[in-house]
């Protein structure tokens, strides 16, 4: 029988009472293992009304006893990081060095967030006019809501909730419906590092529990990470509710080569950018674009064999490089992405299409697939497949490739691969991405830095994480203090200054 996935309400699970539930499957098998409760409006409500009920409390805690909590989290995390990789291969599908790995990025958000006082740390000027003195303090925001995605459910909330909770707010977590066992373990982590009931609370659901937060009066703040079309809309509620959002949406990441890269640097960084976690990231590299033909021959040459050789299997399997994608419905839509080009009239080197492995012949598999001479036109190059098909679109000049990146609507990550400096810092400083990658092909900066995109992959002012994190989850306050001398000067009716 599937296991029942429930909420986490006021430091306790608490099963649903919508009546309504969605099954979640094994990817590897294509069994139902659980079955997860759809939140209602009402228990979304519940979930609010407990945070609200904490958050006084919580907000007057210290930054360093917050900072102690959150170190004993870290702790839970690094000892038990195994059992939670099981639960997110188990459920996404992920190999098992890939699952420990998001966590381990997730981590250091943790350990960044356990540096609370020195975060929350605010700004003294003395005598900024006669006996008058100002400073400036950041305070929390109050209740504030994750929304996040299937493909790093573990990593992702982990961006969110321990810079939100070191700032002093209180947190409702809304997972993805596909794999949401990890964020119950998660709770439970955190009750047992102390956290008092109802700083962290765990909402199962779809859409209707997604608007009931974007509704709610009591939320401040909501951070999303998904497709475009529903960071936008999940933006323009939240700002039509009066509340902050960041939204992080869709993605087209470019690599470019030029024709003095390290090729054989640059097939590897390749293969793991564009194959590894089957594709299903937001920083895939998913277009490649060598400049020059001579440079693309040489890369394709090179990387076609490495992409058929790819040893596809279940998540469980340490030979394993590429686990099966997250559900039926999306290997179909890969699929569909797959046919799509063939019939645009791209070049179908490797067809990944109808893997079937022994054992796991039910199992959401499609092996690595290669596109060459895709042009700007085609649905494959301008749409985020979220799959394991990487395309390479030649161009023939630096300049055409960088055009391709600064046209396309997305602009959250991209990278070159070149050994000429002068190359190199022009691409970093005119190309109209959000992170960039200098011979690193997955620029995901580290949590003492933030994390976002532009254009059409960011909606919102604050990137995740890091310094801006810090200051999307909380408000600003300055203080202006005179105190009496005895000496008066009269009443002043022209507008203040500071004499």
């Amino acid at each position: 029988m599937p296991m029942a996935i429930d909420h986490f309400i006021a430091g306790q699970k608490v099963p649903g009472k919508s009546g309504r539930t969605a099954p979640v499957f094994n990817p590897a098998t294509g069994l139902q293992s659980g079955e997860v409760a759809l939140a209602s409006t009402n228990e979304v409500r519940a979930a609010v009304e407990a945070a609200v009920a904490a958050a006084p409390e919580w907000a007057a805690t210290t930054p360093l006893r917050r900072a102690r909590i959150l170190n004993k989290f870290l702790t839970i995390l690094n000892e038990r990081i195994d059992k939670l990789a099981a639960v997110i291969t188990s459920e996404h599908g992920k190999v098992l060095s890939d699952a420990r790995g998001e966590i381990q990025r997730g981590m250091e958000v943790v350990e960044f967030a356990t540096a609370a006082p020195q975060l929350l740390k605010g700004e003294f000027t003395e005598d900024v006019g006669t006996r008058v003195d100002s400073h400036a303090m950041r305070q929390p925001l109050g209740v504030v809501a994750g929304i996040t995605p299937f493909n790093f459910p573990a990593m992702v909330p982990m961006w969110m909730f321990p810079v939100a909770l070191a700032c002093g707010n209180t947190f409702i977590l809304k997972p993805s419906e596909r794999d949401p066992s990890a964020s119950l373990l998660l709770a439970e982590w955190l009750k047992e590092s102390g956290l008092p009931d109802g700083v962290f609370n765990v909402i199962q659901g779809d859409k209707e529990a997604v608007d009931a937060l974007l509704n709610d009066p009591d939320i401040q703040a909501v951070s999303f990470v998904g497709s475009t079309p529903i960071a936008r809309y999940i933006y323009e509620t939240a700002a039509r509710t009066g509340k902050r959002a960041q939204a992080l949406g869709g993605a087209k990441n470019h690599m470019i080569i030029m024709p003095d890269a390290d090729m054989e640097q640059t097939v590897d960084a390749l293969m793991g950018a564009a194959y590894g976690s089957a594709g299903e990231r937001c920083m895939a590299i998913s277009v490649a674009v060598p400049v020059g033909e001579k440079t693309a021959e040489t890369l394709l040459a090179k990387l076609e064999p490495r992409v058929r050789a790819l040893k596809i299997g279940p998540g469980t399997d340490p030979e394993a490089e590429m686990g099966p994608l997250v559900t039926r419905q999306h290997l179909d839509k890969v699929s569909g992405y797959v046919d799509q080009g063939v019939a645009e009239g791209a070049k179908l080197i490797v067809d990944g299409r109808g893997v079937k492995l022994q054992g796991y012949e039910d199992g959401y598999f499609i092996g690595g697939t290669l596109f060459d001479h895709v042009t700007p036109n085609m649905k494959i190059y301008k749409e985020e497949i979220f799959g394991p098909v990487l395309a390479v679109v030649r161009a023939d000049t630096y300049a055409t490739a960088a055009r391709l990146i600064n046209e396309h609507e997305f602009g959250n990550g991209t990278a070159i691969f070149t050994r000429d400096g002068d190359a190199a810092r022009e691409f970093a400083h005119s190309i109209k991405v959000g992170m960039v990658g200098i011979n690193v092909p997955i620029p995901v900066p580290m949590a003492f830095h933030s994390f976002g995109g532009w254009k059409a992959s960011l909606f919102g002012d604050h990137h995740m994480h890091g310094p801006e994190g810090v200051r999307f989850y909380t408000r600003l306050k300055t203080i202006t203090t005179r105190w009496p001398t005895g000496i008066r000067a009269g009443a002043e009716f022209s507008m203040p200054t500071m004499k």
